[in-house]
């Protein structure tokens, strides 16, 4: 099996891959703390429209989530060129991103909530009894120690966003997927989808040595078990 015919063009999917994957997974980060704290911490009444947002993006499909977005924008285009955002939703990569990132930050919500309940209450009352704020207390016990508890859970939940997003072809977007459908649609070559695992593989490999390193970073200080 030759390589070297499809090397360019799985690099560039690649490089697709990872800008759609990363940017979707720095979005889903950021909104996903502050909504997990409401999650956690706020009252009932704050936390069922979470919920839905959560039950939904977390029992349906990601593909139905991006035809919906794709497609169905197409439904409301008077509607959103009033608004000035068309030219957003007919662009498949930023239906795409806004697609994974809603799933991703539905699915970082309950892992950080997770991680945020299952701080020791000992720990939190000692930073009380010191006399500190909720925001130093936050800061300085509470989130350290819940994204230490989260963050292998986290790291599956981005390797499972970065192999989902092959699902981005579907629309038009040529990752790693897209360039592998075209390959074999010019060439039908069936190795050219081996080579595709492969680079699937290799990425997510890389992935998971990065975070583990960061991993034993975040926990530098605790004892050895």
């Amino acid at each position: 099996m030759e390589w070297h015919p499809y090397l360019l063009k799985l690099l560039s999917g690649a490089a697709m891959t990872l800008q759609l994957t990363g940017t979707a997974v720095v979005l889903a980060s950021c909104l996903a703390l502050p909504l997990a704290l409401v999650r956690a911490y706020a009252r009932p009444a704050w936390q069922w429209p979470l919920r839905l947002y959560i039950s939904f993006f977390r029992g349906t499909p990601l593909l139905a989530q991006l035809f919906l977005l794709y497609y169905g924008s197409g439904q409301f285009r008077p509607e959103l060129q009033q608004l000035g955002l068309w030219g957003f939703f007919r662009d498949p990569f930023n239906c795409a991103v806004l697609a994974f990132t809603l799933n991703s930050t539905a699915y970082q919500i309950e892992i950080l909530r997770g991680g945020l309940q299952a701080v020791p209450r000992g720990e939190i009352e000692a930073g009380l009894a010191y006399g500190m704020r909720w925001s130093l207390l936050l800061r300085r016990i509470i989130l350290p120690h819940a994204y230490r508890i989260a963050w292998p859970a986290l790291g599956n939940e981005i390797i499972l966003l970065l192999k989902a997003s092959a699902i981005a072809s579907v629309v038009t977007l040529l990752d790693v997927m897209g360039q592998t459908r075209r390959l074999f649609a010019s060439s039908f070559d069936l190795s050219v989808y081996l080579w595709a695992g492969l680079a699937y593989l290799l990425i997510t490999y890389a992935f998971i040595w990065l975070w583990q390193r960061f991993e034993k970073r975040l926990s530098r200080h605790r004892p050895p078990v």
